[in-house]
């Protein structure tokens, strides 16, 4: 044996031992890096935003923080109360729901106006999947919500929610806000019944309303207008403060400004004194009892007992069901889109945002709290009241907290029907009804999906309606990929040393969906616009990938033509479409230049009697002659600077 064979015989075995030693040595070496990123001063700036604006604090910050968090709280205390009724709940859950949020965004939050704690959505979601179980069932879906937010924020999974279209996630939210409204409707009219649907809501109204009490449909119409006359005093020119007004001016305006946020406070503080002064006769529906202090601050319960019957933890989850997936994503779609509106132009790094909202819900469980999410109305009081950092959440939490401490044992004098009222004007605004026009005038196929997914949660059920409305849009955008529009055009050279050629250009890329339409249509047009001898030239420069079953269903329609002697050519291909292609069939005829196309149009079968008439032309194009819209033909190899004038050719009919 040679020292050539000797050495070609042991270097696989050596190569195979140094391949083994140096996999945990390379893997040691990723674990590495990837633990040296992960506590880099880097990530933790990313990870921690705390730790980017709590150095640069100052007066000016402090001063803008406290009037903010003043006035949302002064928001939050009367909404937090009415939200919890509407998931099912007793009134102090709201406000046990409403702090924690506060403490947890100031650390992981990234956008300084956002606030978490109860929304209205949330609140009907949490009844609609825990209103049977109470309180329990509701704080263990917090627990379990923030559990997937963290999970899915750990596993970069942001990118799922831009397959929520906006026309989804409007029609969705337009109808859980009539629903909402709807189901307030009872306690407007001081009614009392049970409804499962807004159908069912609407025949048990006018089955009942006979028994209306006038005391609190008065209570509640007229705070619904005080609502709607103070929403608007804050936009009035006249109290919006100058650069040129003096001092006494500007703290009257601030003053008038704080009347128009905190006006649901101001409402349901009235409407509290005066069923308080009347309480020897009371002639409202009242809120009743509330529990008075602080909630306890203790590990979630993973089991309870409904009616004498012990539920584990397992009979739990069977029982929230799938609210243990919708309610975060939910959760998700609502805070992003809010932090993209508030976010001033400034991109929204949805993976942290889930990480806050996440610590929100899980830290929040075990204050008792129900789901939370950001609130699109604090917010936008939060931004207005001229927030600066996230610390504003400080003396919103500290003033929900004294409110517990201290004021719980008046709740109960509060009337249902002026709680009715905060809700109902709260959400008739997230109606968005003046989107319909814009959708229509941008593409008329979204409206199917706006009215899809709109009508679906309004009939239906919300979770339903998301899943219609995401299942149109993506059938949508499938029918697409499956049906690319496809341009064909016949073309002859002026030289008359080139052949007539059909060039076929799909406007979109090529996937398995789309194989055999693309195969039908070239081969019609070899058929038929080719006469079945005339050179088809099919341009792929709009391809950005192959798959296997692409790329066999190209090798069969080259197949097709070659039974019957017609050249087909493929130009423009880039390199991971002509390897896949090449997989397939190695004799494939791909251009890679100008000069080869001419090539491989000289050297193609000989041309049979085609009756054509021929016109002068200044492009490569000729008529379109199949399916798409797009006027311009960009195939860098039939140029015109490199390809000699050609002749546009039309078939006589």
């Amino acid at each position: 044996m040679t020292g050539g064979e000797a050495a070609a015989n042991t270097t696989p075995g050596k190569s195979a031992g140094i391949m083994s030693r140096s996999c945990p040595t390379r893997t040691a070496a990723i674990i590495k890096r990837g633990v040296r990123r992960t506590f880099s001063k880097e990530t933790l700036f990313k990870r921690l935003p705390i730790t980017s604006w709590l150095p640069k604090y100052n007066l000016e910050c402090f001063e803008g923080d406290l009037m903010a968090g003043f006035t949302v709280g002064l928001t939050v205390i009367p909404q937090g109360i009415a939200y919890a009724v509407v998931a099912g709940l007793p009134p102090n859950y709201g406000l046990y729901s409403s702090f924690m949020g506060c403490f947890m965004y100031l650390i992981f939050g990234s956008c300084k106006d956002i606030t978490i704690g109860p929304t209205a959505i949330m609140a009907i979601m949490t009844h609609e999947y825990s209103g049977n179980g109470g309180p329990d069932f509701a704080v263990l879906l917090c627990f379990l919500t923030g559990l997937i937010i963290l999970a899915a924020g750990f596993c970069n999974l942001g990118f799922l929610i831009n397959f929520i279209s906006k026309p989804v996630i409007c029609g969705f939210t337009s109808a859980a806000a009539i629903t909402i409204a709807s189901s307030q409707l009872k306690g407007l009219f001081g009614l009392s019944y049970s409804s499962d649907g807004i159908i069912e809501t609407y025949k048990n109204l006018f089955k009942h309303i006979g028994e209306t009490r006038w005391q609190d449909l008065t209570l509640g119409i007229s705070t619904i207008i005080i609502l709607l006359l103070l929403r608007k005093l804050k936009d009035l020119k006249a109290v919006k403060v100058q650069v040129t007004d003096e001092m006494k001016t500007r703290i009257w305006k601030k003053c008038v400004f704080l009347l128009s946020v905190g006006r649901n406070a101001i409402v349901v503080i009235i409407a509290l004194i005066i069923a308080y002064a009347l309480d020897h006769h009371q002639p409202f529906i009242i809120t009743g009892e509330v529990q008075p202090g602080l909630p306890a601050f203790k590990v979630p319960p993973f089991s309870t007992v409904i009616n004498g019957t012990n539920l584990t933890f397992s009979d739990m989850v069977l029982d929230v069901g799938s609210g243990i997936a919708v309610i975060p994503l939910i959760s998700i779609i609502e805070s992003i889109a809010i932090a993209s509106a508030f976010s001033g132009g400034k991109t929204i790094d949805a993976t942290q945002e889930m990480f806050a909202l996440g610590f929100c819900n899980l830290v929040g469980s075990f204050a008792q709290s129900m789901p939370v999410t950001g609130s699109f109305t604090r917010t936008a009081v939060n931004a207005t009241s001229g927030v600066k950092t996230p610390a504003g959440g400080i003396v919103t939490g500290i003033l929900v907290i004294l409110a517990l401490a201290f004021l719980t044992a008046y709740f109960k004098f509060i009337p249902k029907a002026s709680l009715a009222a905060v809700i109902i004007c709260a959400v008739i605004f997230m109606i968005e009804y003046d989107i319909v026009v814009p959708v229509w005038k941008a593409r008329r196929l979204d409206e199917l999906t706006l009215w899809g997914s709109f009508l679906c949660c309004l009939f239906w059920k919300l979770e339903y309606g998301i899943l219609v409305g995401a299942g149109i849009n993506l059938a949508i955008l499938l029918f697409g990929i499956a049906r690319p529009k496809v341009k064909t055009d016949i073309i002859k050279k002026q030289d008359g040393d080139e052949p007539a050629y059909v060039v076929v250009e799909p406007t979109n890329g090529l996937f398995y969906p789309s194989v055999e339409y693309v195969r039908a249509t070239v081969s019609k047009a070899g058929l038929t616009t080719g006469q079945g001898s005339l050179t088809v030239v099919v341009d792929c420069s709009h391809f950005t990938g192959i798959d296997f079953t692409a790329a066999k269903g190209l090798g069969s329609l080259c197949l097709d033509f070659e039974k019957r002697q017609q050249n087909l050519v493929f130009t423009n291909v880039p390199p991971s479409v002509k390897k896949g292609l090449q997989s397939i069939n190695e004799d494939i005829k791909i251009a890679t230049s100008p000069d080869e196309l001419h090539s491989l149009l000289r050297s193609s079968y000989p041309a049979a009697a085609v009756n054509i008439t021929c016109t002068t032309g200044r492009s490569s194009t000729g008529v379109s002659r199949l399916e798409g819209e797009d006027p311009d033909l960009t195939n860098p190899l039939l140029e015109v600077s490199t390809l000699p004038k050609p002749v546009i050719c039309e078939r006589e009919t």
